[in-house]
């Protein structure tokens, strides 16, 4: 999402004005499907998160997408979508959308050189507690990048599978 709002300013779609951004979950489908309606006509984009947690709202995603019409769609629309993989998820929307994949870089030292690329160095001087920012930061992306490794030994040594991204570190 992060990289969404960053592509957004550079094309000059700040939020909230021009760039929606709805979290699906319980009961946002309805706000997500007036989002899209009135982005398709003034032009602006709309982001919807974590669409794999509204499966039984993704049929009517779905018949949105389906419907859209080049000639009625303002050009500067744009839909953002971000899931986990779920065999849930409609093949029409994959087949017809571009998609991107995030995939974190092999190796501790990658992780934590991508940790480090995601945050500007004004975050540490605008702190009172620069050393100490510093030094905790690197310990959270440690951790960050430890867990991102873990994940090729499997469920060995967890209790529960839990999928740990970059958003988590933010």
């Amino acid at each position: 999402a992060k990289e969404v709002y960053k592509l957004g300013n550079e094309f000059g779609f700040k939020a909230p004005d021009k760039l929606s951004s709805i979290s699906l979950g319980q009961g946002q489908g309805p706000v997500a499907e007036n989002a899209i309606r009135e982005a398709i006509d003034k032009g602006s984009w709309v982001l919807l998160q974590n669409c794999h947690l509204a499966v039984s709202w993704l049929p009517t995603l779905q018949k949105i997408v389906d419907e859209l019409n080049p000639t009625t769609t303002n050009t500067d629309f744009r839909l953002w979508l971000t899931s986990m993989p779920s065999p849930h998820f409609p093949v029409s929307i994959l087949q017809n959308g571009v998609k991107i994949t995030n995939e974190p870089p092999k190796g501790i030292k990658a992780n934590l050189a991508n940790s480090y690329r995601m945050v500007d160095s004004s975050y540490f001087e605008e702190s009172k507690h620069t050393e100490e920012l510093k030094k905790l930061y690197f310990g959270v992306c440690f951790f960050h990048a430890v867990v991102l490794e873990r994940r090729k030994f499997g469920s060995i040594g967890w209790n529960i599978l839990y999928e740990f991204t970059e958003s988590d570190l933010n």
